[in-house]
């Protein structure tokens, strides 16, 4: 089995490929769903909408709620706003996502999942090198579901992406890290769950009704797994914590 590359090596030239028009469907009278060809694509649009809320060029929407390859717009102001921009928004030049300054949410983690072992046969590696590479990677959420809190992240390179385990557990302890096809996830809650376990992550809170917001991770946050052994890593580091996914 080939060893697959170190994330932390330079990234390889972008593949250049053709855009492709999103398709925009009506949800009732005053609510839009885009669908897009990839993952990339939603995301870069949802960054897009969010950047013209801001400045104030986007019709008023009370939701934006991206998913895996959809972003549901709903609820404009009038049925005439929705109707304009679904016949404005295929034409659009969305930018794609780069790297962005804010500062990472950063998630301690200690690296001792059941499934640790079999994700390392996976990916060619040790287990140790598994925490390594995890670790090393800069992750975004994506979107989110599943349970409260639960935030879908991306930024594993494709030679990493493992399937979900073939018999789901009937119970994953809250706070269990897991990795299930192109996505990592944190468990906020107790629940059935089918994803590889690879680690705990027992500091962090992610969802906390007495917190504003709720949720620690949103759509668009910067995500950095900490290992809680490793002798550099902060006091602290991370949100303090409690301790799912689509992770059926």
């Amino acid at each position: 089995m080939s060893t697959p590359a170190d994330p932390t090596a330079a990234p390889a030239p972008p593949v250049i490929r053709p855009a492709i028009r999103p398709v925009v469907r009506p949800v009732g009278t005053r609510g839009l769903l885009v669908e897009l060809a990839t993952a990339e694509q939603t995301e870069a649009l949802h960054a897009e909408l969010l950047r013209r809320r801001a400045e104030g060029s986007l019709p008023p929407v009370r939701e934006i709620v991206p998913g895996a390859r959809t972003v549901l717009l709903d609820e404009f102001g009038d049925s005439g706003a929705a109707r304009r921009l679904a016949a404005e928004l295929p034409g659009w030049h969305v930018p794609p996502l780069t790297g962005r300054n804010e500062e990472a949410v950063e998630i301690p983690v200690r690296y001792d999942g059941p499934d640790l072992a079999e994700v390392a046969a996976l990916w060619g590696v040790t287990p140790d090198e598994v925490a390594r590479r995890h670790a090393a990677t800069d992750f975004r959420v994506a979107f989110c579901g599943f349970a409260p809190g639960f935030g879908y992240l991306t930024g594993l390179a494709e030679q990493y992406h493992v399937p979900r385990r073939t018999t789901p557990r009937t119970r994953v302890p809250a706070g269990a890290v897991g990795l299930a096809g192109t996505y990592t996830g944190v468990y906020p809650r107790s629940s059935p769950g089918g994803w590889q376990l690879i680690g705990t992550a027992p500091e962090t809170v992610l969802w906390d009704t007495d917190r504003t917001p709720a949720a620690l991770l949103a759509p668009g946050t910067r995500v950095r797994f900490v290992p809680l052994d490793a002798p550099d890593a902060p006091d602290g580091a991370g949100a303090p914590s409690e301790g799912s996914d689509r992770a059926d």
